[in-house]
């Protein structure tokens, strides 16, 4: 495999993060409809949601913010064939951060745990973009 191959990786397996918190949302939700503490009007406009699915809808509106700008990242060194294995073990961090944020975000959504593996995520997205800024300036 390519360096330039294996940075695309890392975005499939955050979208795989994001279909998977999908199908835990819909779960979560139909199990509260049937154990009788939602009623599915309540989804229609997200009013009086039951918090084991609100903890899951947040967490998915999570994975639509940062990480936007690792995709975008992602695919400019892409197309810049700026491309290393400092740069793919850095999309790999990024993903796994997303995965234990959102796993936090799920089970016990303690702030002490995810605040964290937020700030490190940031971080290393914004080392992906100043590599990214320097390899433009120097080529």
């Amino acid at each position: 495999m390519s360096p330039t191959e294996a940075t695309i990786w890392p975005m499939i397996a955050h979208v795989a993060l994001v279909f998977f918190l999908y199908i835990l949302l819909s779960t979560r939700r139909v199990g509260a409809v049937k154990d009788g503490r939602a009623r599915p009007e309540q989804f229609r406009e997200n009013r009086d949601e039951p918090a084991e699915s609100l903890v899951v809808r947040n967490a998915i509106a999570n994975q639509f913010e940062l990480p936007v700008l690792f995709y975008a990242v992602s695919i400019l060194i892409y197309l810049v064939d700026a491309d290393n294995p400092v740069t793919v073990a850095g999309g790999w961090l990024f993903v796994a951060l997303r995965y234990a944020h959102a796993y936090v975000h799920v089970t016990s959504n303690r702030l002490r745990y995810r605040r964290p593996l937020f700030i490190a995520g940031f971080v290393v997205l914004m080392m992906l973009w100043v590599w990214l800024g320097t390899w433009l300036a120097l080529t």
